[in-house]
């Protein structure tokens, strides 16, 4: 093996290596979850140098300014303000789902009017309109971090594979007998699988544009599913109150996931796959050993559906968004309750963390989406302007943009 570059990434905090094994170049990280400004960059890098053979003396001083550079990144004071910067009338028909590509350059959106179009997130402007599917597109997706193809999901029971850079549809999959109600490109961008009202799961080859398996078991409508980082394991949840875990190479059910006693909302891997965290119409959230399948906590507190959760990007915080109004944030290694998000007038449908894990977002019923602290769970900034219900709202990748998808036919770009 030999080690070819080092690349820094900010979000979570790591660094990547390209290296040569056996004639063909790969790709490996390191994650620095737990670096802080504080730490000793010396001994971070003595850690490095002790688990990673790749890392040797004479890329000692490199690694050792990535480290730095990092930290300077993680000490910079995040008290971003985020202004209106544009209102796209983006659809004839309501908004169904936005999503930014990796760098926040460009953006999705998915529609009741049986489009996508490709934004351009500088100036606001339509790059593309995405044609051809014959019923309302739900589920949109950018294959980051590559960010060259879309793949959309609709009730017309078809999924399609586009180019990002020109608008062409590659491929229309077609399978399943319902509709198509969540979609993921798995991290290499060489699958997409498609969740579907039918109560399976289909695995598609990117390059090929063939049907590689079909996930069976599930009783019920699958509602929302998620690869791992490494793209090895595959989450499904379903309205039968199960969630399965998958092994993607040979689509072999390895966990169903019981224990909940509503219907499944989300699902989501942490960022080292070692955990899986679950959203149920029963109101509680249930936070799960990936490995072994078995329950580690469930998070109480809402009194109404829970019909969204996430972790941050270091997997070590949880957010949850509740027809109750209110978002809750746990922390994931001790399952404790951290702080309550209370200000919403209606349901909240969609959370995220910003990219750093220092605020969360929110959208809700009541028309306008929300900005938290997450350290002091206070509002840092109510974005108010749509005229109806925010069901789907984002951060870039640097944490400094925001769009909001609203039922009023509007996307809005906030700065």
């Amino acid at each position: 093996m030999r080690l070819k570059q080092l690349h820094i990434r900010y979000y979570p905090p790591g660094i990547i290596l390209d290296f040569e094994k056996g004639g063909q170049l790969r790709t490996k990280s390191i994650d620095l979850l737990d670096l802080t400004p504080e730490c000793d960059a010396n001994e971070v890098l003595l850690e490095i140098r002790r688990l990673e053979p790749l890392i040797t003396v004479s890329r000692e001083e490199q690694v050792k300014f990535l480290i730095k550079k990092l930290q300077d990144k993680l000490s910079q004071p995040d008290d971003h303000k985020f202004d209106l910067f544009k209102t796209l009338q983006a659809h004839i028909l309501p908004l169904t789902n936005v999503a930014f590509n990796k760098s926040g350059s460009s953006f999705i959106t998915g529609s009741y009017d049986r489009t996508c179009k490709i934004w351009d997130t500088a100036s606001g402007t339509e790059l593309h309109t995405l044609e051809g599917h014959k019923n309302v597109v739900y589920a949109v997706a950018f294959n980051n971090p590559y960010g060259d193809k879309i793949a959309t999901g609709s009730f017309d029971k078809t999924c399609r594979l586009w180019s990002a850079e020109t608008g062409q549809c590659f491929y229309t999959f077609r399978g399943h007998t319902a509709e198509i109600v969540c979609l993921a490109f798995n991290p290499q961008s060489t699958l997409v699988a498609t969740g579907s009202m039918d109560t399976t799961v289909k695995l598609w080859d990117v390059e090929s544009g063939v049907e590689v398996s079909t996930l069976s078991g599930h009783s019920a409508e699958i509602i929302s599913l998620s690869f791992n980082t490494v793209g090895s394991r595959l989450v499904t949840g379903s309205f039968d109150h199960t969630v399965s875990v998958w092994d993607v190479p040979s689509g072999r059910l390895v966990h169903n996931l019981k224990g909940h006693r509503g219907e499944i909302s989300s699902v989501n891997f942490n960022w080292d796959s070692s955990l899986i965290v679950t959203a149920s119409m029963d109101k509680t959230c249930k936070v799960w050993d990936a490995e072994g399948g078995r329950c580690l906590a469930t998070l109480t507190g809402h009194n109404d559906e829970v019909l969204d959760v996430c972790f941050n990007f270091k997997g070590q915080l949880i957010a949850t968004a509740s027809a109750d109004g209110t978002s809750r944030v746990y922390d994931a290694q001790t399952f404790q309750f951290v702080c309550k998000l209370e200000g919403h007038e209606g349901e909240i449908s969609k959370v995220c963390f910003n990219p750093q894990g220092t605020c969360v977002l929110t959208g809700s019923a009541d028309k306008t989406a929300r900005v938290w602290s997450v350290s002091s769970g206070s509002c840092l900034q109510v974005l108010e302007g749509h005229t109806d219900e925010i069901f789907s709202c984002a951060f870039n990748y640097y944490g400094d943009t925001i769009i909001t998808g609203s039922k009023d036919n509007t996307c809005r770009i906030w700065r």
